[in-house]
């Protein structure tokens, strides 16, 4: 009943003729989904999605909007709305997942699924990883089908579980069994957005393209023995040694289109030293000591110029006067599109140049790889047209450091496109940010998403005269 009562103050958006919404409306109704979808409890693992699909179904149910639930498994179902067009083009999908990342509730200020309001903020788990864009969508779904503007394409709405832990359920099942209920010519998901800096927007970026986990364990072999007569062969010395010279390893830079077109833009944007510094990433004298520099100071920055390693997992020895024969590190690799990685773990090997240590790949847990997203489609310039309209700054294409299931789409062709809402560039230091200790999203930020969302969609689906 409260889903519902929620919908009817969410029709009245806007008149039948109107074509534009009455933001002033909206923005409340849009606030009170979005605490709603943050107060439940979608920690991934275990996840629980299926809350979120029953409160976003209601909603989509009472305004008359196809829906399909698709679940592998019952708890963790996902969610597929579409509004017709005359099919003149092909289809959009909009997508936001409903999971979050785990929290340790102690290190809070507001309880982390409170979705508590203070000083302009919303405070809670998943506010900028993912239920600000799932909000964007949902929206934006209500507004079309309210408006009845005409659409050359299908909007397709999809609600998806397990981004964070476990693509099983999630994009995995709906590519592999509901491709057909998905299939799309154009895709707006997570992993861009707005950074703003002391309040004012600074740029936009647009997630073209993806780094792929791959990942590797070290594993030292050794002789064991007695604690009180200590081993260079210790198995725990060596991997210390590798761990340490991996971790420092500066692997082969490399651009492609995307990180280009990003650095020599975002020197058009900066201050005169970040701008000398970004544009001497081109300079095989000085591109050295600025990766160092980045190294140190810019990890987002230099992760995007190669193939990145993070050990962070070590596990050695079961008593303190044994000496053990084996011990483990456990690296995060996040790939280059189109990385050789045979020919990478060859080179960690020769840059580790320890027999006792193995290399052994990880086969576990990979996104699929794909061409990057284009720069020249209708698709990027909707995006660059909203991002210039509702914030009035430029946008930069990015290539994402992390994973995201776009990769899934991406490999089957689909152009998709990571857009997010404003994060202000002093929160990540302070603690606040998406899996950090706590996650905040300014509300002002969420109405803007929310704009920018409706520009972006109805730029790429509405009817053209």
């Amino acid at each position: 009943m409260r889903s519902l009562a929620v919908f009817a103050s969410f029709a009245a958006f806007l008149p039948v003729s109107a074509q534009t919404p009455d933001w002033s409306n909206v923005n409340a109704e849009v606030m009170r989904h979005f605490q709603a979808l943050v107060q439940l409890d979608s920690s991934d693992p275990p996840g629980n999605e299926t809350r979120v699909v029953d409160y976003v179904k209601k909603i989509l149910d009472a305004e008359g909007i196809p829906v399909i639930v698709a679940a592998k498994e019952p708890s963790r179902a996902n969610l597929i709305a579409r509004l017709k067009g005359n099919g003149s083009r092909r289809p959009l999908l909009i997508m936001g997942h409903t999971d979050t990342v785990r929290v340790d509730a102690s290190k809070w200020s507001f309880p982390p699924f409170s979705a508590a309001r203070q000083g302009g903020y919303v405070y809670g788990r998943g506010t900028l990883d993912d239920k600000s864009d799932l909000v964007a969508a949902l929206a934006t779904m209500l507004l079309l089908k309210r408006s009845k503007i005409p659409l050359d394409r299908d909007v397709i709405f999809v609600a998806e579980a397990g981004e964070e832990a476990a693509t099983g359920p999630g994009i995995e099942y709906l590519v592999n069994e509901h491709w057909n209920d998905l299939d799309a010519e154009i895709c707006l998901a997570e992993a861009g957005g707005v950074r703003s800096s002391n309040g004012q927007p600074r740029y936009a970026t647009v997630e073209t393209t993806e780094k792929q986990p791959r990942g590797a364990r070290l594993v030292s072999h050794g002789p064991a023995g007695h604690g009180s007569r200590p081993l260079r062969s210790n198995a725990v010395v060596h991997l210390a040694q590798a761990v340490e010279k991996i971790a420092l390893w500066d692997p082969p830079m490399r651009f492609n289109d995307t990180t280009r077109y990003y650095f020599e833009k975002l020197a058009t944007l900066s201050s005169p030293e970040e701008a000398e510094r970004y544009r001497g990433l081109l300079d095989p004298q000085k591109a050295p000591a600025i990766r160092e520099y980045m190294a140190e100071r810019e990890p987002l920055a230099y992760s995007m110029l190669h193939t990145s390693i993070s050990p962070n997992i070590i596990q050695g020895g079961y008593q303190v006067n044994v000496i053990p024969s084996q011990a483990e590190a456990t690296l995060d690799i996040r790939a280059l599109p189109g990385e050789d990685m045979a020919a990478f773990y060859d080179l960690m090997r020769k840059v580790i140049d320890d027999p006792s240590v193995d290399v052994v790949p990880n086969t576990n847990n990979q996104r699929p790889g794909a061409a990057p997203s284009r720069l020249d489609s209708d698709g990027f310039r909707a995006v660059e047209a909203a991002y210039k309209k509702i914030y009035g700054v430029v946008t930069l294409p990015m290539m994402q450091t992390g994973a995201t299931d776009m990769a899934f789409l991406r490999a089957k062709g689909m152009q998709c496109y990571g857009v997010g809402a404003m994060v202000d560039e002093e929160d990540a230091p302070k603690g606040y940010g998406p899996h950090s200790d706590q996650e905040r999203i300014l509300e002002t930020a969420l109405y803007q998403h929310v704009q920018f969302f409706w520009e972006a969609v109805t730029s790429l689906a509405a009817h053209r005269n």
